[in-house]
């Protein structure tokens, strides 16, 4: 895995993305450390999959400039999208394959050596745990088997830096912790920084070294967990922090299609 230049994971400036006259993402500005595990909260619309679609080179931002292990994401995406690893919120695994097959379609698609491409899945299957189930058709897993195989795709080229869309969303609390142990995992044994968003304020205490909380489409507050505790009080949990700077109540549940596309997830990893 090559080394980024500078301090930086990610960088940006005055980020930007509107869709008509909906601005979703708003002049955001951020410095992501190298090795960090960044959290990205917020409501729902306010701005977090738009912000990572960006900074993945998946949509173009509107104005504003980032830059992505050293690569700006507009001059020089492709080198970007080689340094990145991305799971999104909905399914990226193939039931109908085996987990050793997805993992070979990955690799021919991050331009794996062939020579190296038995090793980096068998490494990567035994990594999530999943070398007994490589050869089982993953519609048979259970939901934190098929992250952790999403996960195991994403990182087969040892990418600089892991967007997560709602790593842990629908899974029970085994599994859940097993995910966060991988992630862990994976950032000490790689050097990884990983960039998640989420809504579970346990994942981002428990989780991140810092984070980040948006609010229609601006970041309200950067900081890292304890401190942004304490600045409210000593009583303070995660879920005040979110609810002084995000302007919302957790129990908002969005709009009828955020609702649907979480419960869709939630469902095919339950």
């Amino acid at each position: 895995m090559q080394e980024p230049s500078g301090p930086w994971a990610i960088e940006t400036e005055r980020l930007t993305r509107r869709f008509g006259d909906l601005v979703a993402v708003d002049r955001v500005d951020l410095r992501i450390a190298r090795g960090a595990l960044f959290g990205l909260l917020g409501p729902n619309g306010a701005g977090k999959t738009t912000l990572v679609k960006m900074l993945a080179t998946l949509l173009r931002p509107t104005s504003g400039s980032a830059r992505v292990a050293g690569h700006d994401i507009l001059r020089e995406a492709a080198a970007v999208r080689r340094a990145i690893g991305y799971v999104p919120q909905m399914l990226s695994a193939d039931g109908a394959l085996t987990a050793r097959e997805n993992l070979r379609l990955s690799a021919g698609l991050y331009g794996i050596a062939r020579a190296e491409r038995n090793a980096r899945i068998a490494e990567a299957l035994a990594f999530m745990g999943l070398s007994e189930a490589a050869d089982r058709l993953v519609r048979t897993y259970s939901g934190g088997m098929i992250r952790r195989l999403e996960l195991a795709q994403a990182m087969l080229h040892r990418p600089q830096v892991l967007f997560l869309d709602e790593p842990t969303i629908g899974l029970d609390p085994v599994a859940r912790r097993t995910v966060w142990d991988r992630l862990r995992e994976m950032r000490a044994s790689y050097g990884m920084s990983v960039l998640l968003t989420t809504h579970d304020m346990e994942e981002a205490d428990q989780l991140c070294d810092e984070l980040a909380i948006l609010h229609l489409g601006s970041v309200g507050v950067v900081g890292k967990p304890a401190e942004l505790k304490a600045a409210l009080g000593p009583q303070a949990t995660l879920d005040d922090v979110f609810i002084q700077y995000s302007g919302a109540h957790l129990e908002e549940g969005g709009h009828y299609r955020d609702v649907r596309q979480a419960r869709s997830t939630a469902k095919r990893l339950g």
